[in-house]
């Protein structure tokens, strides 16, 4: 997606850990993660990014296992959930941070279907156990706001955090 959006960059490793949402406000635990994540990089402009799934208030993140894929699809099947991604962009020393979300609303979902696409290893490593790009957009009934913020990227907030001198982009 950053290459798409002509940003040159290089992946590197957080020293960051994820943890457990404590409870509070959804966005701003993806936020403290992404901040985590920009902060425990070095390089000259570091991106940390986080995405959380919010269904009826309770925060789904990655599955642990297929059985804990298998129950968060089961749990979004036929229904409304949100989708928050943060970004943190650390330049120089300094850090600035903020979120996109958008509404994702499932179509009903078989067992079958759950099983079929658990056993396909895509939800493992993804908040609320699916990919909006992969296999899982056919899932998707109904989506109110940006696709990138599902994807996990959301670019317009990205192009708004990053230093000018980085891809010729503008930043507030």
């Amino acid at each position: 997606m950053l290459r798409e959006a002509g940003i040159d960059f290089e992946v590197g490793l957080s020293r960051a850990r994820e943890w457990p949402y404590p409870g509070g406000d959804p966005a701003e635990y993806a936020e403290s993660l992404a901040r985590a994540k920009a902060a425990g990089a070095e390089g000259e402009v570091v991106l940390g990014a986080d995405t959380v799934v919010v269904v009826d208030g309770t925060v789904l993140g990655k599955p642990i296992d297929p059985d804990d894929g298998a129950a968060m699809l089961r749990r979004l099947s036929g229904r409304m959930h949100d989708v928050i991604t943060a970004v943190a962009v650390q330049d120089r020393g300094a850090i600035r941070w903020g979120h996109a979300r958008s509404r994702v609303t499932f179509r009903p979902l078989s067992s079958a279907e759950i099983v079929e696409y658990v056993t396909s290893g895509e939800p493992l490593g993804k908040a609320g156990a699916y990919a909006i790009q992969g296999r899982a957009a056919g899932f998707v009934a109904e989506l109110d706001g940006d696709r990138d913020t599902v994807v996990g990227l959301p670019l317009g907030l990205v192009r708004r955090l990053l230093p000018k001198r980085v891809g010729g982009l503008i930043a507030d």
